[in-house]
């Protein structure tokens, strides 16, 4: 089942680098447009174009250092470690879904199948840490029952 794993955390790497790109992209832009932006006879209007690719450059820059602490995350997760509890990399089979403690990617699909990313963090991993199949646990009134943990 390590394949299973890989395939997720080949995802989570895939949504960490389109995240990377997209912030890249934007702060090459934003740097762009400002050498470009010639000195006009309106003064205000340049200092105020200037200001804004900056506060642009500075949001995708700020994206770009979470998407690198996201990477920094995965890089801590070993694929082939089998768990027996539910820890961070673990693929924990509930009642009510599927879930990959990694990082917060969002939907992840393999061979059919809905996976979710969650972060360690994040309090449906939280209530899941530690526990084993066949374990219970409820997160705002829904129960969950561990049927597997890869």
């Amino acid at each position: 089942m390590s394949n299973l794993k890989e395939l997720l955390y080949q995802q989570c790497l895939d949504y960490v680098q389109k995240r990377m790109d997209a912030a890249q992209q934007g702060i090459d832009e934003a740097q762009q447009a400002s050498k470009d932006d010639t000195k006009s006879s309106a003064g205000d209007k340049y200092e105020t174009g200037r200001a804004m690719m900056q506060q642009e450059t500075d949001r995708n820059m700020a994206q770009l250092n979470e998407a690198n602490k996201l990477k920094v995350a995965l890089n801590s997760i070993a694929t082939s470690a089998i768990n027996k509890n539910a820890d961070t990399g673990s693929v924990v089979i509930t009642n009510n879904g599927s879930f990959y403690i990694a990082i917060s990617a969002g939907t992840l699909l393999v061979n059919g199948q809905t996976y979710i990313a969650i972060s360690p963090a994040s309090p449906i991993a939280l209530k899941m840490k530690g526990l084993k199949a066949d374990d219970e646990f409820n997160l705002n009134g829904k129960a969950y029952k561990v049927e597997s943990i890869l």
